[in-house]
């Protein structure tokens, strides 16, 4: 068992959080009791995770996911009065980390997604910030973009958008890979720029089709949630070790 605030600092340290610009808080989002000894992890701090958590007996829920979005409407009503209500009344502390988990170089949602990939000299695309936003990499054998997303399917468990160009600029056998886990299907020309030969996200828009098509690149779209839940989870057994907290991590499902 440790103090809140140990945890706090703690993960803000290996976060770097204080240092990342980010679209919502990042740390400590809702204030539960003071000493902590069972954590559960999750993407999102959906009512559905939430519930999993009160069962558990969590002392605190750690998640990529939190609340107070920036835009988003001020009133505490409907669904954000009954998550709130719910951390509150069971006295459960609610931990965030959005942007400085996903660019975290070890245990971030894009570091563990370039580990699935077996990619090898993995290093951040400079030009996208904040640094570790997007990476690339490459594989040790060139392989048949269609036998990449059969293999990303295999791993996350979930079916893939492959949208593979056919003309001259690309090839259909790739060694060269860029990657941005979750809503980062807007960073395909950076990852074009780069000398990437396939872009992989979470997320497709519809004009990312077309810009695929003008690049030249190959493009796997693999599911928002399932590319990011593995950073999460890395950071579950991070503090679980360093800390010697108990933690579990709570999967709820979600095609997106």
């Amino acid at each position: 068992m440790i103090e809140r605030d140990q945890l706090v600092r703690f993960l803000n340290n290996e976060l770097q959080s204080e240092k990342i610009r980010d679209y919502c808080p990042n740390g400590l989002q809702v204030e539960g009791k003071a000493r902590i000894s069972r954590v559960v992890t999750g993407v999102t701090a959906s009512q559905a995770l939430l519930d999993a958590a009160v069962a558990a007996n969590a002392d605190a829920i750690l998640v990529h996911h939190g609340y107070f979005w920036k835009n988003e409407t001020a009133q505490v009503t409907g669904i954000k009065k009954k998550r709130l209500q719910t951390l509150l009344r069971h006295d459960i502390n609610l931990l965030a980390y959005h942007l400085p988990l996903d660019v975290h170089p070890e245990l971030g949602n894009n570091a563990q997604l370039g580990l699935l990939l077996n990619a090898q000299n993995i290093n951040a695309v400079a030009a996208a910030e904040p640094t570790g936003v997007l990476m690339q990499g490459e594989l040790a054998k060139a392989l048949d973009v269609p036998q990449i997303a059969q293999q990303l399917e295999k791993t996350l468990q979930r079916q893939v958008l492959l949208h593979a160009v056919d003309n001259s600029i690309a090839s259909h056998t790739v060694s060269k890979l860029a990657w941005c886990t979750g809503g980062g299907q807007g960073y395909i020309e950076q990852a074009a720029a780069a000398g990437a030969q396939l872009f992989i996200s979470g997320e497709v828009s519809e004009q990312t089709i077309h810009l695929s098509r003008e690049l030249g690149i190959h493009f796997i779209a693999a599911g928002h949630h399932a590319t990011e839940r593995y950073g999460m989870k890395a950071l579950g057994e991070f503090i679980a070790r360093q800390l010697g907290l108990e933690v579990q991590f709570i999967d709820i499902d979600n095609p997106a």
